[in-house]
C-alpha cells in the first residue's frame, strides 16, 4: 500500500514572521490581493498588522462569513474576488477564514463546483485553487497546512468535509505575534481542537510511522505549553509552542484522516453553531474511553507524552491515565463538560447521531462504529 503525504510548499515561523509576507508577494509577481479576514480582527487590529506589512500593494477584504462559514458565505465571496480584480488570496484568521478561502479558490479555478455543495468528500477538481498565502491567527485547525476545508451546507443543517489536494496554500505564515489577542477561553478551545487533531491523527486507521512521528510530538507540545498559553497569554514562548504544535499534528492529520470526534463534532456546529474546539474539547475523553480496546497501546504513548509518568502501570492503566489526563487538562482551562452546558436539547441526540454516522470523519475511528453506538455517546456527554 502506498502511503500519501502532502504539505504546503512553504512554510514561515516565529513571532514577527509575517514581516516576509511583502518580499513573497513581490517575488511572485502577484498584483492585488483578496483579503479574506474576520470582522473581530479588523475590529481589533490584527488585520492591520497584515496591511501594514503590504504598505501601498493594493487590496481588497473580504468578511462576509460566519464562525462557521456557509456555502452562501462561500458564493458571496466567490462573486467578491471575481470583481475584486485580485490574483490570489490573503487569509487572516482561524479556520473559518482559511476555509472560506480554500473553497472560494477553487471554485474560482474549477467554475464546474460552484455549487460548492458538489465540493463535499473528496471532489475530482482538475486545477490548483488561486494561489492562497495563509496567516493562521489561532492556534487550533492548522488550516494552512492541510488539504481539508469545512463548509455549513445550511439547506441540510450539515457541515461538508472537503478533501482535496488542489486547495492547500502555497506559502503560510505562522506568526504567534497574530494570535496574541485571542482571548482565554478561545486560546483553550483551539488549543484542544489542535490536541484533538493529534490524538485522532495518532489513532486512526490511516495512521503510520511518519505520522506517528509528528503527531505524538504535536501531543507533547500541546499538553506542555496550552495552559501558560490559556492563562498567560502575553507569554510569546507558549504562544509560538501552540502555533508550531497545532502545525505540527495539522500535517500529520491532513494525511492520515481523524475519527469519531470530529464526526460527532461536526453537527455540533452545524446545526447549533457550536464552536469547534469546544465541541471536539468536550466530546475528546468520552469518545477515547469507546475506543480504548482498539488503541491501548497507542494510549500508554499518549499518557507519556502529556506528561503522565507510566512507570509500573499495566497498558490498561496506561490507557486510562490517557483518557484521565486529557480530562484534567479540560477540566484546568475551563471546557464545558456536558452538552447540556452548551445547551442542546435532548431531543435533538437522534439527528445529531444520524449526522455524525454519516460523517465522512467516521470510517477513520480505529474501533468499528455504529449509529447506535454513536448515539449513546452523545447521551453520555449529555
Amino acid at each position: 500500500m502506498a502511503n500519501r503525504f502532502i504539505l504546503n510548499e512553504t512554510s514561515y515561523f516565529g513571532a514577527g514572521s509575517r514581516e516576509v509576507l511583502a518580499g513573497e508577494v513581490a517575488k511572485r509577481g502577484f498584483t492585488k490581493a483578496f483579503i479574506v479576514a474576520d470582522k473581530d480582527l479588523i475590529k481589533f487590529g490584527t488585520v492591520k498588522l497584515v496591511t501594514d506589512v503590504l504598505g501601498s500593494f493594493p487590496y481588497e477584504i473580504f468578511s462576509n462569513f460566519k464562525a462557521n462559514p456557509t456555502v452562501n458565505n462561500v458564493k458571496a465571496g466567490v462573486e467578491a474576488y471575481k470583481a475584486s480584480g485580485a490574483d490570489f488570496v490573503i487569509a487572516i484568521g482561524g479556520g473559518s477564514a482559511i476555509d472560506t478561502s480554500k473553497a472560494i479558490a477553487i471554485i474560482i479555478n474549477n467554475p464546474e463546483f460552484a455549487d460548492v455543495v458538489s465540493l463535499e468528500g473528496v471532489a475530482d477538481t482538475k486545477k490548483k485553487c488561486v494561489p492562497i498565502i495563509a496567516l493562521p491567527t489561532t492556534a487550533g485547525t492548522a488550516a494552512e497546512v492541510t488539504i481539508n476545508y469545512v463548509i455549513t451546507d445550511e439547506e441540510s443543517g450539515r457541515k461538508m468535509v472537503c478533501v482535496d489536494p488542489n486547495d492547500i496554500p502555497v506559502l503560510s505564515i505562522v506568526d504567534a505575534e497574530l494570535m496574541a489577542t485571542m482571548p482565554k477561553g478561545l486560546t483553550a478551545a483551539t488549543g484542544m481542537d489542535a490536541l484533538t487533531h493529534a490524538i485522532e491523527g495518532y489513532i486512526t486507521k490511516g495512521a503510520w510511522e511518519l505520522s506517528d512521528l509528528l503527531e505524538i510530538k504535536a501531543i507533547e507540545i500541546i499538553a506542555n505549553n496550552l495552559r501558560t498559553a490559556t492563562y498567560e497569554g502575553s507569554n510569546m514562548k507558549a504562544r509560538e509552542e501552540m502555533a508550531l504544535g497545532q502545525y505540527v499534528a495539522g500535517m500529520a492529520f491532513s494525511n492520515v484522516g481523524l475519527g469519531c470526534v470530529h464526526s460527532m463534532a461536526h453537527p455540533l456546529g452545524a446545526r447549533f453553531d457550536i464552536a469547534h474546539g469546544v465541541a471536539n474539547a468536550l466530546l475528546l475523553p468520552i469518545v477515547m474511553e469507546f475506543n480504548m480496546p482498539a488503541c491501548e497501546s497507542k494510549y500508554c504513548d499518549i499518557a507519556k507524552a502529556m506528561g503522565v509518568d507510566t512507570t509500573g502501570m499495566t497498558v490498561s492503566e496506561g490507557a486510562k491515565a490517557a483518557v484521565e489526563a486529557v480530562k484534567k487538562l479540560s477540566l484546568d482551562l475551563g471546557i464545558p463538560q456536558t452538552l447540556r452546558e452548551i445547551n442542546i436539547p435532548k431531543t435533538a441526540l437522534a439527528q445529531l447521531a444520524n449526522d455524525a454516522f454519516n460523517d465522512v470523519c467516521t470510517g477513520g475511528n480505529p474501533r468499528d462504529i455504529t449509529e447506535a453506538d454513536i448515539l449513546e455517546l452523545y447521551k453520555k456527554a449529555y
